[in-house]
């Protein structure tokens, strides 16, 4: 144990964060959280005000995607707490470790239950690994150390803190925090991998589906090589936290969205092997399509379970296999000519190929729009590619936000379709007051698309009715996103032809700040 000089509650939780390597705080504060607000005047803490706290929380979980290490946010009481629980369920989805800070009304003062009491704990444990309320000043520096290793956990945790006001202002006396345990994740299981060794021998058809960690840096170099040296596929669950992707990078194929070409991707394969995941299975249930995507007696092996090393799992499969002179899988550079003339799924796709610049964080929210776009840049510059685990909507420019906040040196490109973009647009008017490199690409077809889609895969009817229609619809009144986006301070523009698109997307690239890029899509 450790102690350092007297503080009060809230200084303690400032300075115990910057001790445990949280940089950031996304915040959204109230009157119950101002002695926090004092104490982020420490330098060592990055303060990053977001107008709606879903805007907090995305920008949180995009911050862990790029840095693996968590970000904290500051959210105002139980209300506070509730506005971003929507992207809390999106990290939680994708093993985000983050720190959420929930301001509470001192304990005098609950005892009379003023307008904003409400059960904050009951709203933050479903979606919470960890939650404690702070019973005292002196106990703060303790709770906060405790959330941030748990928040380091792998898979990462969402650990919530609650902090009732009183133990904010009071004094906190000598900061004592617990011996901070190193991460460490588990090996797998030796029968395990030599299952799965004898499986890959057998030379039946086997997909690797590949998750979290498994994606990217030495496990995914290393999986190359296991797919180079037996001939199995390479897959990841249609989305995915964070996959490093594009020429030079080992090539994943992505099992596709709707039941039926998911059902047909995998229909051949004997052997499905999950690292870091489970088997593929539906978004949702449809009258008469199956949950489960494999074929009947595909044989599902679990190799690395959430909590484990893939990398450390790849190099005993590798051992096992004797492949460790064999060269990995590369994907080749393709060059894909810049499109031109009217604007749909593949012309955007390839203006999105051609413009991607080296090192590119790509944050994916466009599903209707974008779906072609993933399968048509597998050869551009190496890039990461980031996806919504959790499927609640809005957590696009968030966690783009989020990423850029983590690497300000390397430009995002936010696909995001203006359905969902509605949900937190807010998040521009941080981008602008932080000057980040986001390039935000709003596909406007000016209505919610997949629900169309959708309507038809669930059997509600043959024609969408004029009432269902009004659900859908969202042209009246027709939203300007250049008046949106200039409103909030972000250079915007609107195009309606593929090659302005693609010129659009360079000139962004050289831009010092936020763009926002409206395609008009009719």
């Amino acid at each position: 144990m450790t102690a350092g000089p007297r503080m009060n509650g809230a200084e303690a939780l400032v300075n115990t964060l910057a001790d445990q390597g949280v940089e950031v705080c996304f915040a959204n504060p109230g009157t119950s959280e101002m002695h926090f607000l004092a104490a982020l005047e420490n330098p060592r803490m990055k303060s990053v005000l977001c107008l709606f706290e879903g805007v907090c929380t995305g920008a949180a979980d995009g911050w862990y995607r790029m840095k693996d290490k968590p970000a904290s946010t500051l959210l105002h009481l139980g209300p506070g707490l509730a506005n971003g629980l929507a992207n809390i369920h999106n990290a939680k989805r994708a093993s985000i470790g983050m720190v959420n800070i929930v301001g509470e009304h001192s304990a005098s003062h609950l005892k009379y239950d003023p307008p904003l009491t409400s059960d904050i704990e009951g709203l933050a444990r479903p979606l919470s690994h960890w939650v404690r309320r702070a019973e005292s000043a002196r106990s703060i520096a303790w709770d906060t150390a405790t959330a941030v290793a748990k928040a380091s956990e792998h898979p990462g945790q969402i650990a919530t803190l609650i902090l009732p006001g009183d133990t904010a202002w009071q004094d906190a006396g000598e900061r004592v925090l617990p011996v901070a345990p190193v991460p460490v994740r588990r090996a797998p299981d030796q029968a395990r991998i030599d299952e799965v060794a004898k499986v890959l021998r057998s030379g039946e058809p086997a997909l690797l589906i590949l998750a979290n960690k498994a994606t990217r840096g030495r496990a995914l170099e290393l999986a190359g090589r296991i797919a180079a040296g037996t001939g199995c596929r390479l897959g990841s669950q249609f989305f995915t936290a964070r996959i490093e992707r594009g020429a030079g990078r080992v090539p994943i194929e992505r099992i596709p969205y709707a039941v039926a070409p998911g059902s047909a991707f995998l229909k051949d394969f004997k052997h499905l092997i999950t690292a870091e995941t489970r088997e593929p299975v539906a978004f949702f249930a449809y009258p008469d399509k199956p949950s489960l995507l494999k074929a009947p007696g595909t044989l599902v092996h679990g190799l690395v379970d959430a909590d484990e090393d893939s990398e450390l799992a790849f190099e005993m499969l590798i051992d096992a296999l004797g492949l460790r002179d064999t060269a990995p899988l590369i994907q080749q550079r393709i060059e894909t000519p810049v499109p031109q003339g009217a604007l749909n799924p593949i012309s955007i796709a390839h203006a999105i190929a051609a413009a991607i610049p080296e090192n590119c964080i790509v944050v994916d929210e466009s599903l209707t729009t974008g779906r072609e776009s993933m399968g048509l840049t597998m050869g551009a510059l190496p890039h990461d590619l980031i996806n919504n685990m959790g499927g609640s909507i809005g957590y696009g420019t968030p966690v783009a936000t989020g990423a850029s906040m983590a690497c300000p040196d390397r430009r995002t490109f936010c696909m995001v379709g203006d359905g969902s973009a509605m949900y937190t647009i807010q998040s521009l008017w941080t981008q602008a007051r932080e000057q980040l490199p986001v390039t935000t690409i709003i596909y406007a077809n000016h209505q919610y698309a997949i629900l169309k889609a959708e309507y038809a895969n669930m059997g509600a009817g043959t024609e969408i009715g004029p009432q269902a229609m009004a659900m859908i619809d969202i042209d009246n009144p027709r939203i300007d996103w250049v008046a949106m986006g200039t409103s909030m301070g972000v250079p915007s523009k609107r195009v309606t032809t593929a090659e302005d698109f693609h010129k659009a997307l360079t000139d962004s690239v050289r831009a010092d700040g936020p763009v926002l890029i409206e395609v008009l899509l009719k």
